[in-house]
């Protein structure tokens, strides 16, 4: 459906809101999980596989669904399927906020990917269909900027909110978001029509393939450290999530609709730009993660001090990304491909600086900034040529690198998180070796290794000694640990700068300009011009 002539200011204004504060929602919440993560670790329990769970619960759903999200407003009309994944969200919030275990609130989690994979695709296929060719780029513009928005308030209302209430508010918080959010929908935005053309359908043969495809390995890498390699409950899912993919793989190459189109990765700069994006957006998955939780548990910082910690780099972002993108544009993406990672894994590189009791200016900041400008040069032209060449196919190039990033994060908390619970046992028994230690401290051991990255609980039963050994054991492991998964991370990162300079190629003319790229997938869209007619409809599924 074009956009519509005749929608009043008003109107347009007010469905902009609706939009904004949709995907804000969603925005908001994933920047708000990850502060409070220690929080719901000490009332629910789960260690640090419910903490990776509560997290990749949600990338798992969102990053398999997200390529077919958009498509379903084909089929029932944007405007419903908007409304929907909004109310959807909402609900499993609620769920979220009376979870009464870790296991319940993971399963909610995946609700709320579910929902996101229908919401944030949604909004961006709304305003394509509201706004004139003119007015749509600003319109996304103020979207894209928002989202930014959201995710700088994220850390800050939740830690604010972590210090005051329980955590149970921070998905209670999305409540009266969502209630206005479904108002204006209702009110301010028209029906809109199906548009169903032709024989075309949903993949959900190959969104059902990935996410149990995926789902398999994520499965395996963050239950082994419990479970050990050599349960079938381990290798089982392991094994069959690799073969999945593989079927998906080939069904994707052979199905009409195909939810991934595999033509796009004959392109060069697609593919580079692909890997790249993997590596890279899996480094940044595991800083955040993992600093958060060696900030609040190891080094002592509240949930507030923690978001507020991490706020640099999106400050950064916000102000350098579309310079370096302008810089892309008369120069060319390679050059920023390049060297923008392997800044950034120079400022991971410095983490390993850090101590148990880490003066923030000299062993936090400085490695944010570092990095911070190292993405800041990346993110805009990264993005700019993965769709550079994609004229007639922009919207779904755009989608899948969007899925992507996800599946970045979710493979890079799950593959790390293994890491550092095997580094963390190793160093606990190492630093233990010798150490003569009673049936209530070995307890108190064991329950550690649970938790790395943390420190174990020690009761009066423990006689000082040996409560002081275990204690130094585990700050010493969970510092260890934290070095190791920065150090993987700086690698990725690292990976992604040498495959950017190697293989990127600097197009002939800029038919995408990075400047306006400049979020990238941080905030869930590519480009502020989406193409019409039948890409359209491609488009909304590059949102997420």
């Amino acid at each position: 459906m074009p956009a519509s002539s005749s929608a009043s200011a008003s109107a347009k204004r007010l469905t902009l809101i609706a939009c904004i504060l949709g995907s804000g929602i969603v925005l908001l919440d994933g920047t708000v999980v990850n502060v409070a993560l220690p929080t719901i670790q000490r009332a629910l329990g789960g260690g640090l596989a419910g903490q990776q769970w509560v997290v990749n619960g949600y990338l798992l759903t969102l990053g398999s669904l997200i390529l077919v999200g958009g498509s379903l407003g084909d089929l029932f009309g944007e405007r419903r399927v908007f409304a929907l994944g909004v109310g959807a969200f909402g609900v499993a919030s609620v769920i979220c906020a009376l979870a009464p275990s870790i296991g319940v609130l993971i399963a909610a989690r995946a609700l709320q990917g579910v929902a996101g994979a229908l919401l944030v695709p949604s909004s961006l296929a709304v305003i394509v269909n509201t706004f004139e060719e003119g007015e749509r780029g600003p319109a996304i513009g103020s979207w894209t900027a928002w989202g930014s928005i959201a995710g700088v308030l994220g850390p800050l209302a939740g830690g604010e909110l972590l210090e005051i209430a329980s955590w149970r508010w921070i998905f209670l918080m999305n409540v009266p978001l969502v209630i206005a959010c479904v108002t204006l929908i209702l009110t301010a935005i028209p029906p809109s029509a199906p548009r169903v053309r032709g024989a075309r359908r949903i993949d959900v043969p190959g969104a059902l393939l990935c996410a149990l495809g995926l789902g398999g390995p994520v499965f395996a890498l963050i239950e082994q450290p419990r479970l050990g390699w050599s349960s079938i409950a381990v290798i089982g899912p392991l094994i069959g999530g690799i073969v999945l993919l593989a079927v998906f793989t080939v069904y994707e190459s052979r199905t009409s609709d195909p939810m991934l189109p595999l033509r796009l990765f004959r392109r060069r700069n697609f593919t580079a730009g692909n890997i790249e994006t993997l590596a890279m957006y899996a480094g940044l998955a595991i800083l955040f993660f993992f600093l958060i939780l060696f900030l609040q548990q190891i080094a002592g910082y509240s949930p507030l001090k923690s978001g507020l910690a991490t706020l640099p780099v999106t400050l950064v972002m916000f102000f350098a990304s579309r310079r370096f993108g302008a810089m892309a544009d008369r120069f060319g993406p390679r050059f920023f491909m390049g060297a923008g990672p392997l800044i950034a894994a120079a400022g991971l590189l410095l983490f390993q600086n850090t101590g148990l009791r880490p003066d923030y200016v000299s062993e936090v900041l400085a490695p944010l900034l570092i990095f911070s400008v190292g993405l800041s040069m990346t993110v805009a032209p990264l993005t700019a040529a993965v769709l550079a060449g994609s004229e007639q196919e922009a919207g779904i190039a755009s989608g899948v690198n969007n899925a992507i990033a996800r599946v970045a994060g979710l493979l890079g908390t799950a593959a790390v998180g293994a890491a550092i619970a095997s580094s963390f046992v190793a160093s606990m028994n190492s630093r233990l070796a010798g150490v003569h230690l009673g049936s209530a401290a070995q307890a108190a051991v064991s329950e550690a290794k649970r938790l790395p990255l943390g420190r174990p609980e020690l009761h009066s039963g423990i006689p000082a000694a040996q409560a002081h050994a275990v204690l130094a054991a585990a700050e010493g492991a969970s510092l260890h640990a934290f070095h190791l998964g920065m150090a993987i991370a700086a690698l990725l990162v690292a990976i992604g700068g040498i495959v950017g300079a190697i293989w990127i190629r600097n197009p002939r003319r800029a038919d995408v300009r990075a400047s306006e790229c400049a979020g990238g997938q941080l905030v869930g869209v590519s480009s502020p011009e989406p193409v019409e007619g039948e890409q359209q409809r491609a488009a909304a599924a590059s949102a997420g």
